[in-house]
C-alpha cells in the first residue's frame, strides 16, 4: 500500500444523496492525516485537502442545519 496520499490506491466516497446520474457530485477520501475532497466531474482537477480536525468541525457544523 502507498503511503503517497495523492496515489490512485485513495478510496473515494459520494454521499448517498448524490443520484444515480452523476452530475454535480463531490467525493471525499480520508487518510490518517488528510480529508481530500474533489469534483466527480473533473477528478484529475485540483483537490482540497484538509486536516481531519477542520473536517470534523465542518461536519458538526454541517449537521447542525
Amino acid at each position: 500500500m502507498s503511503t503517497d496520499e495523492t496515489s490512485p490506491e485513495l478510496a473515494w466516497f459520494k454521499s448517498s444523496y448524490s443520484g444515480a446520474e452523476g452530475g454535480e457530485c463531490l467525493e471525499v477520501a480520508a487518510t490518517s492525516r488528510a480529508i481530500r475532497v474533489r469534483d466527480s466531474k473533473t477528478p484529475a482537477r485540483a483537490q482540497l485537502v484538509f486536516p481531519p480536525s477542520e473536517w470534523a468541525a465542518f461536519v458538526r457544523y454541517a449537521a447542525q442545519g
